[in-house]
């Protein structure tokens, strides 16, 4: 008997994505460029802890964080977009898709970084998921990676909710700002993607807001729900 061997996949090497913009309905993503510094700083102000897991930050300077954003937005291994949330029109994060393998049709959500005012609203569920879409529908990737400090909680959750498994920790991974970082995977593969977009495109509807904001079921549970 022959030894077992994986299914055969299109071969063909992904494109890669562009440096465009990406609308939604509650956020725009501009590609990141050192004209977003002004807006980007003022974000940043008053925020330190949100730089805890990230290899860059807090900056002490305008200047040093525009010095960051400009290295970030013109990084040739990855596309970064600078994030807008329409209700307040101001660019309050960042984030990216690298590690880009087109022959191995796989790419990262990354580098992402959210102001207070970002995180845990509408507007940020759907900046992370517009690039995945991107690279899922219109790309064809099929493995889309979620990696984060096995310490970072809130990255954890964020995976899940957004449809991630879990694959593992590699230990040791990294050295960050002088101290040892176990990173955790996630991955969503193949024909998951639908469910998990699925399940995003529901929570992201009107329909499942309260008056006050507050989303009537969650991510996970609306795809628990269709499974």
């Amino acid at each position: 008997m022959p030894p077992p061997v994986g299914p055969e996949v299109d071969s063909t090497p992904r494109p890669l994505p562009a440096r465009t913009p990406l609308q939604g309905r509650y956020v725009v993503l501009e590609p990141l460029h050192k004209r977003h510094a002004d807006e980007l700083w003022l974000a940043a102000q008053g925020a330190d802890e949100s730089w805890t897991y990230l290899p860059s930050g807090p900056f002490a300077t305008k200047a040093a964080m525009t010095q960051h954003i400009n290295d970030f937005g013109t990084d040739p291994t990855r596309i970064a977009w600078a994030v807008r949330p329409i209700a307040t029109g101001m660019a309050s994060g960042w984030l990216s898709l690298m590690d880009i393998q087109p022959k191995n049709a796989a790419i990262e959500l990354g580098g992402i970084w959210f102001a207070p005012v970002m995180q845990r609203t509408r507007a940020a569920t759907e900046a992370m998921f517009l690039p995945l879409k991107l690279a899922a529908e219109d790309l064809g990737y099929r493995r889309l990676v979620w990696k984060c400090n096995a310490l970072n909680a809130p990255s954890r959750r964020a995976a899940d909710r957004l449809g991630f498994a879990f694959e593992g920790v590699h230990r040791s991974a990294l050295v960050v700002k002088g101290r040892q970082r176990d990173t955790a995977w996630f991955s969503i593969v193949g024909d998951e993607w639908v469910a998990a977009r699925d399940a995003l495109l529901a929570w992201l509807s009107p329909d499942n807001f309260s008056p006050d904001g507050t989303a009537k079921r969650g991510a996970a549970e609306i795809r628990a729900q269709k499974t």
